[in-house]
């Protein structure tokens, strides 16, 4: 049976050709801009017989493999010889390149002139490679003439460089269809509500369409919409399932989930990705060849590590990726990302798909089309998009610089001098009021940002380590993302400036990241959002991209026996005004609910000075229980430390203060006796400030209530996550306490779960808070 490779033209040969060290110094943010428009200034500059951009392909057999190649040439010359043109930009001094400067690019040229010549039927064909300055235009060109018999030689040699990798992955894709087609469902029963969830992730993956999932905790929502997905893949609709979430700890669970999956005999290549900053190797993370090891000759020894990797492991987690870059010496976060375009699974953050500085660019068109993603902890998409979407300046960053660079350099100086004058002006604009809100796109600052630009880019790709030069690239890469986002302005942004003495910010603000997030997730054959808290789901549904009239929704009631939950409401006052007032009373309740019953507690607040202000008035009365408080800025080793703390059968009382929406309120799985109680202080509400009351004016405006939507709804999901650390399993038992008297009120009351409804008052039959 002959197995197909498709591919395109730049895949294959950057694999065989690529080589030398990531330098990741400097890159204008206009690069890709000011290439792009040298590529079409070159292009204008053909003959009424010439064409641009001329999609090719070809099926080409080596042995029992069958290529599908493609790709678009820059340019068919028709106007003299037959030739292929491929158009290179460069910022670097064009007069240095020499012909043999670039074997890759040549390689290119040469597989679309075989393209070419093979459907045409010619016998020779002209290779051209044209060079250009981004900024100064001036090109340099080098021509060849190629018979066909050599460029169909040179190809067959190119693919046959090629084959081992592809015979590789023809053997593993192999092996993993043969694995789905045997794979039983990982235990031995399926929990409540866990097959019809399954059933959905499959039905939208097989139609095409997308899915909205509130699965509470204990349905095991991570092997309910993995196991669906894979067996997706099995039958040969989608070849890759990404896996996105927002937390160390979610992503822990997918991992879990497909190792559990592979001891049942699944054959499935998952790749874990991991923040640059942890997962390198060096003291300082700066990817250039002279500083490290890993960077220098990267793409020398990147095919061998992935050979390697791909024919050994199945989970390439942290740990393993690591081992493998050692063993090959290739950085293990680039060495990562290109083992993730061959993967059949990824498990990453949110931003590898949705923000436009991050995201995993390479992944074609055609690919996100034979791709499901499966969004785990959807509720915290919404602000995380939010701020993918938005940027801001400060006025002092130019001011530093004008001092900084007086004398020294006058185009930055005088650049930085203009931005400067712009938000001295705007000060002066703010003077009265402290700020300004509904504001136009700037487009003023805009054209003074491109000119700092403009004048920046030289100095920087220059180099250097200096405290000026790192302030210009912080002070560059602020107005480059600022002019980025301004290309997305519409409708659903507004623009607001916010003053404090000398100091003006500036914030371009998404109010609304719905159509962003839909076009950045369009291509994809299914998009799952699940959570425990998608509550309510029209929120989600209008602010997370979905398709009302497209989408299939679900929700599912709690698996667990509301008799496992102790739910205690005590209507007390937690609002600022009278936090002083009631914080004794709150103190004690906080008290006999942990002295009734001894164990491990969690007890959060909806801010640190709240939490510190309890926590202080508690440990001023006296008390014999042992207290762990959350710390603002806690290292890895501390939020474990702090988690490790809860043992199961402990002889006295633990009690950890602890900040609702915060690491330990989502993703923390403490099951059986390592949680008594859970007691939440608050109903969540965001702090009052600009940007939520913005969102909120921003949603009036739409016909909907924008407090709930800028207040009440984030603030009771963090609610209902904090409130479901307490029971997560068929066994588990515990208090559940709610400390405010607005969940006895109209949104509130509404938006708790059904078993949490059996809640008792104080004055209630059997033990109260009082």
């Amino acid at each position: 049976m002959t197995y197909t490779i498709q591919l395109s033209v730049r895949s294959l040969v950057e694999h065989v050709f690529l080589s030398g060290s990531i330098d990741s110094g400097f890159r204008a943010a206009s690069s890709m801009t000011d290439g792009t428009k040298a590529h079409q200034r070159v292009q204008e500059s053909y003959g009424e017989t010439d064409h641009k951009e001329v999609y090719l392909q070809a099926d080409i057999r080596y042995g029992d493999l069958s290529f599908k190649i493609d790709g678009r040439c820059d340019g068919l010359l028709l106007s003299g010889e037959e030739t292929i043109d491929e158009i290179k930009s460069t910022s670097g001094d064009v007069s240095l390149i020499t012909e043999d400067a670039y074997p890759v690019h040549w390689a290119q040229a040469c597989c679309y002139a075989y393209m070419y010549a093979k459907e045409h039927g010619r016998d020779r064909m002209a290779v051209q490679l044209t060079y250009v300055h981004v900024r100064t235009e001036e090109a340099k060109r080098f021509k060849r003439v190629l018979t066909f018999a050599e460029l169909e030689a040179f190809v067959l040699d190119v693919i046959g460089r090629y084959a081992p990798y592809a015979a590789m992955r023809r053997d593993h894709e192999q092996r993993r269809q043969e694995s789905i087609r045997e794979l039983p469902f990982p235990f031995d029963t399926y929990r409540a509500g866990q097959r019809k969830l399954a059933g959905a992730v499959y039905t939208s993956i097989a139609q095409g369409s997308g899915l909205f999932a509130m699965a509470p905790t204990g349905i095991g929502k991570t092997m309910s919409t993995l196991y669906p997905a894979v067996k997706a893949m099995g039958e040969g609709l989608i070849r890759r399932i990404l896996y996105i979430t927002a937390k160390t700890t979610t992503r822990a669970a997918a991992e879990d989930a497909c190792a559990r999956l592979a001891s049942k005999g699944l054959c499935m290549q998952s790749v874990t990705l991991t923040a640059k900053d942890k997962i390198c190797f060096q003291e300082e993370t700066r990817c250039q060849p002279d500083y490290c090891e890993y960077a220098d000759g990267y793409y020398d020894r990147i095919n061998g590590a992935i050979m390697d990797i791909l024919s050994h492991e199945t989970q390439m987690t942290r740990p393993v990726i690591e081992e493998y870059a050692r063993k090959h010496r290739v950085c293990p976060f680039e060495f990562s990302l290109d083992l993730a375009y061959a993967a059949d699974a990824v498990i990453c953050d949110y931003n590898y798909v949705f923000d436009p500085r991050v995201s995993m660019k390479r992944w074609a068109e055609e690919q996100k089309k034979e791709t499901g993603l499966l969004i785990d902890e959807a509720h915290n998409l919404v602000d995380r998009a939010r701020d993918m979407y938005s940027a801001e300046l400060v006025k002092s960053a130019f001011l530093q610089l004008k001092r900084e660079f007086k004398g020294v350099n006058r185009p930055i100086h005088d650049a930085a001098q203009a931005v400067n004058a712009y938000f001295i002006a705007l000060r002066k604009q703010c003077a009265d009021q402290g700020g300004l809100t509904d504001m136009e796109l700037p487009e003023e600052l805009l054209a003074l940002l491109d000119g700092f630009i403009a004048q920046a880019e030289p100095v920087l790709l220059g180099g250097g380590g200096s405290p000026a030069h790192t302030m210009l690239l912080d002070a560059y890469f602020a107005a480059s993302s600022f002019v980025r986002i301004a290309k997305l302005y519409d409708e659903r942004f507004t623009t607001y400036a916010e003053v404090e003495r000398n100091e003006v910010r500036l914030k371009l603000f998404c109010l609304d990241p719905s159509f962003l997030l839909a076009q950045a997730g369009k291509r994809y054959r299914s998009i799952v959002r699940f959570s425990a808290t998608l509550t309510p789901m029209s929120y989600y549904m209008d602010l997370l991209g979905g398709n009302r009239e497209e989408d299939y929704t679900l929700s599912l009631p709690s698996p667990f026996d509301p008799a496992q939950w102790d739910v205690r409401l005590h209507p007390l006052s937690t609002r600022y005004r009278d936090r002083e007032r009631t914080k004794l009373p709150l103190v004690q309740a906080i008290r006999r609910v942990v002295e009734e019953r001894g164990g491990n507690y969690l007890v959060f607040f909806p801010s640190y000075p709240y939490l510190h202000e309890v926590y202080e008035a508690f440990m001023a009365e006296g008390s014999p229980v042992e207290m762990l408080v959350q710390e603002a800025r806690m290292t890895e080793e501390e939020r474990e430390r702090f988690l490790d703390a809860f043992q199961p059968d402990r002889t006295g009382t633990l009690v950890g203060f602890a900040v609702l929406g915060g690491v330990f309120s989502e993703g923390v799985d403490l099951q059986g006796d390592r949680l008594t109680g859970v007691i939440v202080v608050g109903v969540g509400l965001p702090q009052l400030g600009l940007e939520r009351n913005i969102i909120r004016d921003y949603v009036n405006r739409t016909g909907k209530n924008g407090y709930n939507y800028a207040y009440v709804y984030p603030g009771m999901n963090k609610v209902l996550q904090a409130g479901g650390r307490l029971i997560r399993s068929e066994r588990d038992t515990g208090t559940l306490v709610l400390i405010d008297d607005r969940f006895l009120q109209t949104p509130y009351r509404q938006l708790l779960p059904g078993e949490w409804m059996n809640y008792r008052l104080p004055g209630s039959d059997g033990p109260d808070i009082e």
